[in-house]
């Protein structure tokens, strides 16, 4: 494959720190390269070297005459005053973008439900990265640099751009370097892996899952290495008096061997433990919403959702942005109350909520972490054990020179690890993460998913991390079009049905011709119609009924499973309930049935 660019013994340095020691890379076409590594430790100046807005200190940087690049940065350089589609396609006239059908399908795919003609300053910030990306995407260019591209993105967005850059880069064109911590979109989009830290960028064959198989096994062998190395020591030492001799083999990477030593490795989470040791802090009770419904205008976010939320569940929800998922957490939480329908929370129960801002540390930005610390308790149970408040740090990924800095100092990864921690650090019972991963390096994100494996309460997590959500939670739950949705299969499931929505409302359009014959029909029976618009209205709030129920019996059946084999009451109750859902909904199928039989007449 032919060169395209790199660089050859690099030296970067800024005032604080070096970047980079001596570094030597390169990119060949057809090259999807994920760049993952601790914050701060160069990622983003990696990129600038490639695309020539950083400079080395020493070394150079390689290019090819003639290869093109296009670089997307973490913070946006769009032109609030003007026009989405002058900030896309600048002044190009529009017969020229408009015939090219790879634009074209960037456009709709990336915005195509954004105003072409409304300002950039009136966008959130999802919808700014969605029109920086198709700026970036529909260049003429060999290389893509792209800088946290997945960032305020949703699920469908994300699903949509991986998509797109595979197809792009199948021919074994142009190239790809991109620097994320969605691990999901690594595996998906990458072919190599570069990990930067301590100076250098260390190059792993394959996407997110082979990099960590290598990166545990080069730990192995550096174990190993150092063992041996400890081992030759005392031979020396035994040479000196006797004259042994030492030989030591080179160390050689296994797949094999690291996938054998995954498989050793017990299970994420203990989920009956911590089940029984939420049920200890809880009770039998968390949160039940009860057919609960909620407008804003003519704007329905929420129709007759039901969801019954138990001790140690742990559910993730998605839905895309303006979904509803907001208002359902916090009618879950008590502070909003359903305009229909009822919440039933239990006594016992304690909210924690990690929201995606850090207001909550505003009032404790002049103090130290240390003294934050001297505030909370000496000792806490975590995963059965005690651990103080500084081991508990420690997990996360903070050292003791961490301790002695005040928290405004603190990176926004590491406000947020802090944010966490005195959540955690209150005893809650029932925990809502809300992106809990924003600002966080893969490395850390982990460090927290470990830390959440052990802890015994109900969590709900919104995330557009499906990595992370399929990782901590059970259950995923989806609102789409008001409608709260289970997904056993997780966002896969949540993508289809999606695509089978989006299918319903395009068939729509093509059935309205269909009414007039319908209207037809209902004049022969003899009905007023009047009288067809209440049996129909009717009909419809039957059917509701019989999808609420059968919702309660699904869950019914989904709790029946969890429940101790050896507790026959318990059983017992279970059954019973499960057999009242059952005539619950055979009487609801017999009423509709009944209005039908009218309707036909």
């Amino acid at each position: 494959m032919a060169f395209l660019f790199g660089c050859e013994n690099v030296h970067l340095e800024y005032p604080t720190k070096v970047i980079f020691e001596s570094l030597s890379l390169g990119v060949d076409d057809g090259d999807c390269v994920g760049v993952v590594g601790r914050n701060g430790d160069g990622k983003s100046s990696l990129l600038g070297l490639f695309d020539g807005t950083v400079e080395p200190d020493d070394g150079r940087v390689l290019r090819t005459g003639g290869v093109r690049f296009a670089s997307l940065r973490q913070v946006d350089e769009l032109d609030d005053a003007k026009s989405i589609g002058w900030n896309v396609v600048g002044d190009t006239p529009e017969y020229e973008w408009a015939s090219d059908a790879r634009i074209r399908d960037i456009i709709d795919g990336m915005i195509g439900d954004l105003d072409w003609d409304a300002e950039v300053g009136t966008l959130s910030g999802g919808q700014r990265r969605r029109v920086d990306l198709a700026r970036v995407l529909i260049a003429d260019a060999d290389v893509l640099l792209l800088d946290e591209p997945t960032n305020h993105l949703d699920v469908v967005a994300i699903n949509w751009l991986a998509k797109h850059l595979k197809k792009r880069f199948s021919r074994g064109a142009g190239a790809l370097v991109v620097v994320t911590h969605d691990r999901w979109f690594l595996d998906e989009v990458c072919l190599r892996m570069w990990e930067v830290h301590d100076g250098i960028a260390e190059p792993f064959e394959g996407g997110y899952s082979a990099y960590i198989l290598q990166r545990v096994e080069r730990q192995r062998q550096a174990e190993v290495a150092e063992q041996k190395r400890q081992n030759l020591i005392r031979r020396e030492l035994a040479f000196l008096s006797r004259g042994a001799r030492a030989r030591s083999s080179k160390p050689r990477f296994h797949v094999e061997t690291a996938r054998a030593l995954i498989a050793e490795e017990p299970p994420l989470r203990n989920t009956t433990e911590l089940k029984r040791a939420a049920i200890s802090r809880l009770g039998k009770k968390c949160v039940d919403v009860i057919d609960a419904s909620f407008s804003y205008g003519q704007n329905k976010v929420l129709d007759d959702v039901t969801w019954m939320i138990g001790p140690g569940d742990r559910y993730g929800l998605l839905g895309a942005n303006g979904a509803g998922k907001s208002t359902l957490l916090d009618i879950v939480q008590g502070k909003l109350r359903p305009q229909a329908g009822r919440v039933k929370i239990g006594k016992t129960v304690k909210f924690a909520f990690l929201s995606q801002k850090l207001e909550e540390l505003e009032k404790l930005k002049g103090d130290r972490v240390r003294e934050v610390l001297s505030r909370y308790s000496a000792r806490y149970m975590i995963d059965g054990k005690e651990v103080s408040p500084a081991q508990l740090l420690e997990q996360l990924g903070f050292t003791n020179a961490h301790l002695n800095m005040p928290v405004e100092t603190l990176s926004g990864g590491q406000k947020r690890r802090l944010q966490l921690m005195l959540i955690l650090l209150d005893s809650p019972n029932v925990l809502i993460l809300d992106e809990p991963s924003n600002d966080l390096d893969t490395d850390m994100t982990v460090a927290m998913e470990n830390l959440l494996d052990t802890w015994p309460g109900t969590l709900i997590v919104v995330s557009h991390d499906r990595y992370l959500m399929e990782r901590v939670t059970d259950d995923q739950f989806a609102l789409i079009n008001g409608k709260l949705t289970h997904c056993p299969r997780g966002v896969d499931e949540y993508l289809e049905l999606l695509e089978e929505d989006r299918r319903a409302q395009s068939d729509k359009t093509s059935n309205a011709s269909k009414q007039g014959s319908a209207a037809q029909s209902q004049a022969q029976s003899g009905l007023s119609a009047a009288e067809v618009r209440e049996l129909k209205k009717q009909a419809r709030s039957i059917e509701n009924k019989m999808k609420t129920q059968e919702k309660k019996l699904a869950q019914a059946k989904e709790d029946l499973l969890k429940v101790d084999p050896y507790d026959y009451q318990a059983l017992g109750e279970a059954q019973a309930g499960i057999h009242e859902l059952e005539q619950r909904i055979e009487s609801l199928e017999e009423e509709w049935l009944l209005v039908a039989e009218q309707m036909e007449g």
